[in-house]
């Protein structure tokens, strides 16, 4: 299907995790170190915080306050409602790498990723781990042999919960517990076998799809932006495509949002590489219509 596509902002670095909150687009831009925010339109652009450790996943607390990944120091900072940003958790101890996306549900548990190895320096690729963080902060193991834990969602009423696993050509599902322990694991899509390689260069090559940020819309499916084919795909439960748009550049996460919840947001940028968004202006958000809103809209 051919949609028309649009420009909210542009002129940014590296935008990631697009959240709708408070009839507000909000997101981060790497390498500027800012959480920002917009009208659907992208009008009134407002910066929410400042991390010099470069922000990522973003999510809200059930009282409000927000919370933001700290990549590259593996904290979680939370804004407190003076504006100021303070330690929620820490995770340099159990976490060695870049922490990457986030996802918060409505008790305050957030679930965090991490990269597993140096991606930039183009280190081997290698699993890692999940973990939860409660709403008092302590850290917990949630989820071994990850391969790149990236966007993730929490759906049918909050007992589920789904991962994209960026370098595993896979989303992964898990049974929430009541205490938030993660029990039975499946395969929620599968979109090809986990590489055989673990020179950088060539699992990439062998991925049919790099899931990178994602959003569930109100029949279960997930948009998913495909970190390696410049596109974002709306796939079922068992990894049938169903839909696909193509912006003609790199996608690296969408969001589902605006008034009526059928924007479909998307991070944009022709590539990944931090040498290139750091010395350049050229990372966007971009926006299109879809037929079905987002889960709760």
């Amino acid at each position: 299907m051919s949609r028309d596509i649009r420009t909210v902002i542009d002129g940014l670095t590296f935008t990631e995790c697009p959240r709708w909150h408070d009839d507000r687009l909000w997101f981060v831009d790497f390498y500027t170190h800012r959480v920002l925010s917009v009208t659907e339109n992208g009008a009134d652009l407002r910066t929410e915080a400042e991390v010099p450790e470069q922000p990522s996943g973003l999510g809200w607390l059930p009282d409000g306050r927000m919370l933001v990944v700290s990549q590259r120091d593996q904290r979680i900072l939370r804004r407190e409602s003076d504006g100021t940003l303070t330690t929620h958790a820490d995770l340099s101890d159990v976490v060695s790498s870049q922490l990457n996306d986030m996802i918060v549900d409505t008790s305050g548990r957030a679930w965090v990723g991490n990269f597993g190895f140096d991606l930039m320096a183009g280190d081997p690729v290698a699993p890692t781990s999940l973990h939860r963080v409660d709403p008092d902060g302590s850290v917990h193991l949630a989820a071994s042999d990850m391969w790149f834990p990236n966007g993730s969602v929490v759906t049918a009423g909050g007992r589920t919960l789904l991962v994209d696993e960026t370098l595993g050509n896979r989303i992964s599902a898990f049974d929430i517990a009541d205490d938030g322990g993660l029990g039975r694991r499946r395969t929620w899509a599968s979109f090809g076998p986990l590489p055989t390689e673990t020179d950088q260069e060539k699992a990439l090559g062998e991925l049919s799809v790099a899931p990178d940020g994602c959003a569930l819309d109100a029949e279960g499916c997930l948009w998913i932006a495909d970190a390696l084919g410049g596109r974002a795909i709306r796939v079922r439960e068992g990894g049938e495509i169903v839909d696909e748009v193509s912006p003609g550049t790199g996608v690296y996460a969408c969001g589902l949002g605006g008034s009526d919840g059928k924007t479909l947001y998307l991070c944009a940028a022709p590539d990944f590489l931090e040498h290139n968004r750091r010395a350049a202006r050229e990372g966007a958000i971009l926006a299109t219509t879809v037929e079905v809103g987002a889960s709760g809209s």
